[in-house]
């Protein structure tokens, strides 16, 4: 249920921002086609280059790709996924850790991902230890690089997971 609430209130927000724009979002599900044996189905893309989007599927590097990290995922979508990502020119990754509130950016540079920034909603415990500005010096929400004005709330992102 982690993944659906991302996807939902995600891609909802992500939906809306990008009616009359160039770019399309695509929910979990939708399969993408980057080499000959790398086929992916990310928890949710966008995708910049219509000429990429066919009936069955996505071909070529969508311009961002969110994964939601499980138990029985974690390993690949840090390593292989996210190595494959890099390899065929995905300009954004997400790795979203539902369990620790977390979200890891990767940014394409040079041909590398490269961390930009890794944005964590704090346990109450970690907040009541802090000072005022500490708090309000936490960053609570970020931006995707594909858009200077869509700005990505951590307490909508995670407000309903567990």
């Amino acid at each position: 249920s982690g993944v659906s609430s991302f996807v939902f209130i995600v891609n909802f927000g992500i939906d809306s921002y990008l009616k009359g724009k160039n770019c399309k979002p695509f929910p979990d599900g939708e399969i993408i086609f980057l080499t000959e044996k790398d086929h992916f189905v990310p928890d949710m893309t966008i995708v910049c280059d219509k000429n990429k989007i066919k009936a069955n599927g996505i071909h070529g590097a969508p311009d961002l790709v969110v994964e939601v990290l499980s138990p029985n995922t974690m390993k690949n979508d840090r390593t292989h996924k996210k190595d494959v990502y890099e390899q065929c020119g995905v300009r954004e990754y997400w790795i979203v850790s539902p369990e620790s509130k977390s979200i890891e950016q990767y940014l394409l540079e040079d041909g590398k991902f490269t961390l930009h920034e890794a944005y964590a909603i704090r346990p109450d415990y970690e907040l009541e230890m802090m000072k005022e500005e500490e708090r309000a010096a936490l960053i609570t929400a970020f931006k995707c690089s594909l858009y200077d004005d869509l700005l990505i709330e951590l307490d909508e992102v995670f407000a309903d997971m567990i």
